[in-house]
């Protein structure tokens, strides 16, 4: 994973990169009111190509899906692709949240640049680095509760007894807030929350070793959403822009030696990829630092 981010000036985004080993498989599914998403129906498993090369997830709102095709060009700079005559087309998806005016600046928002060195970083980090958490990447203009908190990015990882591994990075920018608390209101007894105008999404990317299928990723990354309404309240409102990708590397097969087992190795997996989203978003909440723009000041969860 690579991250890339401004801070100051009017600036408050920024770009995260999720660069799979290639050949990984990936699917997609959409869950919020108001998404801002990029190729994710090439990510339906009815489709040509099953594999994914990179995932963008980025700040910016619909202007800011411009970054995957900076992170496009890095992976066709790579040879990284669905080859086809004279060269490889890369498949990267993305999707953003809206984080627009954090900083200051409503025009302060990535571009294709930030998600070429995106993925640049994201190339450079090694396999088992310490990933990035809380105001970083696309996580640095993220926001809970209409605004009354910061939000971040979040990680988490489960290792079953098969040795299947399912991790889930979380850039958490919800409307909502950690499930058991109650949405910022103006004063005690009124129904008018305090805070802007309801703009958001909480994006999702679940990561397994397994072998899994298009068809199973897709099933894999509807069971995650679990995860999102677990950790949050409310979540996948008209307002959101909930989106959950999932990827399969492919390097651990699963019990398959009758229908049965097929079923209780596909289950697992997918109960423990809704955990590990909840664990996720719930880490990038804990993991925000407060901050103070010119459009005002963020707290911590917890700080106020």
């Amino acid at each position: 994973m690579g991250h890339v981010q401004r801070i100051g000036d009017g600036w408050l985004s920024g770009v995260t990169v999720v660069l799979p080993p290639p050949g990984t498989v990936g699917s997609v599914d959409v869950r919020g009111g108001g998404p801002g998403t990029h190729e994710t129906d090439a990510l339906d498993p009815t489709t040509l190509v099953p594999t994914v090369d990179a995932v963008v997830l980025t700040g910016g709102s619909a202007f800011g899906l411009v970054t995957a095709h900076g992170a496009q060009r890095w992976c066709e700079e790579q040879a990284r692709g669905f080859a086809v005559p004279g060269g490889v087309v890369p498949i990267v998806p993305g999707a953003a949240i809206f984080d627009l005016g954090r900083g200051g600046d409503f025009a302060a928002r990535p571009d294709e640049a930030m998600g070429y060195e995106a993925a640049g970083a994201a190339a450079a980090s090694s396999e088992h680095a310490d990933v990035g958490r809380g105001n970083i990447g696309a996580g640095t203009g993220a926001v809970i509760g209409r605004g009354a908190f910061k939000g971040g990015v979040g990680t988490s990882s489960i290792t079953l007894d098969s040795g299947v591994v399912v991790g889930a990075l979380a850039v958490v920018n919800a409307l909502g807030m950690p499930f058991g608390t109650s949405s910022p209101r103006i004063e005690s007894g009124t129904s008018e929350p305090v805070g802007p105008p309801a703009l958001n999404t909480t994006l999702v990317v679940v990561a397994t070793n397994a072998v899994l299928d298009p068809a199973e990723c897709k099933r894999t990354a509807s069971a995650a959403h679990a995860g999102l309404a677990r950790a949050l309240s409310p979540s996948h409102t008209l307002a959101d822009g909930d989106t959950v990708f999932a990827l399969a590397t492919g390097a651990v097969g699963l019990d398959r030696s009758s229908e049965q087992a097929r079923q209780v190795s596909l289950i697992t997996l997918q109960s423990a990829a809704a955990d590990a989203v909840r664990l996720a978003v719930l880490d990038g909440v804990a993991a925000a630092e407060s901050i103070t723009t010119a459009a005002g000041t963020f707290p911590a969860y917890g700080e106020v």
